[in-house]
């Protein structure tokens, strides 16, 4: 599946004690929109230096990779995009290259402001595995 990847992306947490929120940015071409930071996976890059890459471009946040959560794949202006998104843990952050406006936001928050199904899934997934960080050895009821 990595040789059909076309971009790669993140699920950015900031988890404080027991409080898990993830990183949404405005989009560049529907600048009302709330998405998750992804890019194109430049020629020698694997797709979690994108997602580190793109997400610091587009939100000033670095951030490490923890996991992968999921794919999605969408035609754009006639080509097919397929996207690998990663959930990732908030190290440190700066004013975006980008100049774009950045949200953190809680599980309830997030999932309005996302459009599409499949985004809310892939932010589900990495809402599971950020609490697990922020609740160590929590067991799910």
């Amino acid at each position: 599946m990595t040789e059909s990847l076309t971009h790669a992306g993140g699920a950015v947490f900031d988890v404080t004690g027991r409080v898990a929120r993830v990183l949404v940015v405005r989009a560049r071409r529907a600048p009302h929109d709330w998405v998750l930071p992804k890019g194109h996976i430049d020629p020698g890059e694997t797709p979690e230096q994108t997602a580190v890459r793109e997400v610091e471009e587009e939100s000033g946040v670095t951030a490490e990779i923890l996991a992968p959560v999921g794919d999605d794949s969408f035609t754009a202006r006639g080509a097919m995009v397929v996207v690998r998104y990663f959930a990732m843990r908030r190290m440190a952050e700066a004013p975006s290259s980008e100049g774009r406006e950045i949200r953190w936001c809680r599980r309830d928050e997030v999932m309005p402001l996302l459009m599409y199904e499949r985004a809310r899934e892939i932010v589900k997934n990495g809402f599971e595995i950020a609490e697990k960080i922020a609740r160590p050895g929590a067991q799910r009821r």
